[in-house]
């Protein structure tokens, strides 16, 4: 089964916590702290497969997770970093954050790997915390938490050459009889399910030609096969377009290069603005050759006369690619926009009132908070308090109506909002 395009939720690994220990040790008096950190999350990296054509991989695994760190230990044990998770895709895959359609990374080289996300940070054990005036600190840091992350992965075929055209002009024969590819190749429409790939070689010369089935008249709208198949010829240098101009199957050759045309340009006007070749195909089935000339008045320029069942006229063909592909610029990666996951925000917060009338904080700086304090700890909880009143949330929280006696919900904990 082919698949080009799939929704799947990743998650770098927590950070471990640190954790509160003190030395024990016989005829030791006052041991001191000896908690250690936690170990570092595990990353998730997505590198390319090149064994690997199609996304079928991710039909039914949806959710990766990398390794969580370990907690910290005693005697200053640090805890164990998770191992990174990598993600293998097909070369030129495209990763996209769902929500927004921004494009993070493109698979578009053999070599290609892109860091998604870091692993969260391993917390302090209270042995860090431990200062002249505090000998004995009773409260260590929690690791860092990740968030999960929705992507869609699509597989944009990388090509130099694409072949369009409606189904059952030849293109499948085409291909293989210019490569070594071997398309399954048949006498009925949407034969060709999914994109085939062949090294051509001529002469000195190499490229790589794609037969791209499923165009039909609405394709760019969604109709037939051709939605799911036009993202594959996006990354084309240049255009093979093939009609099969002996008219057998009752069609109108110049009506199929219109509504080819039409759809790539409802498409993508990039697409639309490529070099084509034009290639007659199926010129053994034909009687009078004025047919060929009448054509090339309709469209406006010549054609290449192609029987790829016989093998006749394809020499010209690849003559033309080769020599205007001399001319034309190499594809390139697509642009990319850096994921930014706000983990170093530790400065906003909002206010809001849920439906039970309970004051909620949430943002950076309550992620700051929650994870480098012990609310069971005195200490710990004078500084967050602290903290609460020089950030001006308790300010904020008044402006927003917050009365004494009022429930004041903060991460995992609830309290009663004492002024």
């Amino acid at each position: 089964m082919y698949l080009d395009i799939a929704t799947i939720f990743v998650k770098a690994g927590n950070g471990g916590d640190g954790i509160v220990s003190f030395h024990t040790e016989k005829y030791v008096a006052q041991g001191g702290p000896d908690g250690g950190d936690g170990g570092n999350g595990g990353d998730v990296i997505f590198v390319v497969d090149k064994s690997a054509s199609t996304l079928i991989d991710f039909k039914f695994a949806k959710h990766f997770r990398a390794e969580n760190g370990e907690n910290g230990g005693a005697k200053n044990c640090k805890g164990k970093s998770g191992k990174p998770l990598y993600i293998k895709v097909p070369k030129g895959t495209v990763i996209k954050e769902k929500s927004s359609g921004n494009v993070l990374a493109d698979m578009f080289y053999d070599d290609s790997e892109f860091l998604l996300q870091k692993g969260g940070l391993g917390g302090k054990g209270n042995a860090r915390f431990a200062t002249a005036q505090r000998k004995a600190p009773r409260f260590s840091q929690r690791g860092e938490k990740t968030q999960e992350i929705e992507l869609t992965l699509e597989l944009k075929t990388i090509a130099d050459v694409g072949l369009v055209g409606f189904p059952n002009v030849g293109k499948s024969t085409i291909l293989s009889v210019v490569s070594a590819a071997k398309p399954k190749i048949a006498n009925y429409h949407f034969t060709t399910l999914t994109p085939n790939l062949g090294v051509v070689k001529y002469y000195d010369r190499d490229f790589v030609l794609a037969d791209i089935p499923g165009l039909i008249e609405g394709a760019s709208e969604g109709a037939g096969l051709g939605h799911n198949f036009l993202r594959h010829v996006e990354r084309v240098r240049l255009i093979v377009h093939v009609v099969d101009i002996s008219g057998v199957e009752g069609r109108d050759p110049y009506e199929d290069f219109v509504t080819i045309n039409a759809e790539l340009e409802n498409y993508s006007t990039k697409l639309a603005g490529l070099e084509q070749i034009v290639v007659a195909n199926k010129c053994d089935l034909l009687e009078d050759e004025g047919v060929i000339d009448e054509f090339e008045k309709k469209i406006g320029k010549k054609v290449v006369r192609v029987s790829a069942i016989s093998n006749s006229g394809t020499k010209e063909m690849l003559s033309q690619i080769v020599d205007l592909l001399d001319t034309l610029p190499e594809a390139e990666p697509m642009e990319v926009v850096a994921f930014d996951e706000n983990r170093n925000d530790s400065t906003s917060y909002i206010v809001t009132i849920d439906e039970d009338g309970v004051y909620e904080v949430h943002g950076g700086l309550i992620n700051m908070l929650v994870r480098n304090v012990v609310l069971d700890d005195y200490e710990s909880f004078r500084y967050f308090q602290k903290m609460l009143k020089d950030r001006g949330v308790i300010k904020e929280l008044v402006k927003n109506g917050c009365k004494e006696g009022d429930t004041v919900r903060i991460a995992d904990f609830e309290f009663d909002f004492i002024e």
